[in-house]
């Protein structure tokens, strides 16, 4: 539990800081007739919770399993640092969103929706590549 909570909280830090400054440089997806206008910068968002995730379970398998590892091990634990990492990302971004006056109009659905999915596509990804021990698939 140490690791997912060390990890987890990396990943949701840094995606508070990756708030702070996406708003700082006025980087916000904005509606239109046609959808959402999202930015570059809004994209390279993904590359924290796989960051995360993938140094993470890397640290599991390598100091805790003693270099050996099976696919759902890495699953559960991936799981474990999305989970923490999720909740203090939301923290941070509820804390944003209340002191904030130019998110009135954003709407984080289908934001948290995606980061959810995403999420869930890397933990598969990286435990597949991660694991060492195949017992079961």
């Amino acid at each position: 539990m140490k690791n997912s909570l060390k990890y987890g909280i990396l990943i949701g830090v840094i995606s508070g800081i990756w708030i702070l400054i996406m708003h700082y440089s006025g980087v916000f997806a904005e509606y239109s007739d046609e959808g959402y206008n999202v930015s570059w910068l809004e994209y390279a968002s993904v590359l924290i919770p796989a960051t995360g995730l993938y140094l993470g379970i890397k640290n599991y398998r390598d100091h805790i399993l003693t270099d050996r590892m099976e696919f759902f091990e890495g699953l559960s634990e991936g799981f474990k640092i999305l989970i923490i990492g999720g909740i203090s990302a939301a923290l941070f971004a509820a804390i944003y969103i209340q002191i904030s006056s130019y998110l009135e109009n954003i709407d984080f659905m289908y934001r948290i929706g995606a980061a959810v999915l995403i999420g869930i596509l890397f933990n598969l990804v990286i435990s597949l590549i991660l694991m060492n021990k195949q017992k079961h698939l």
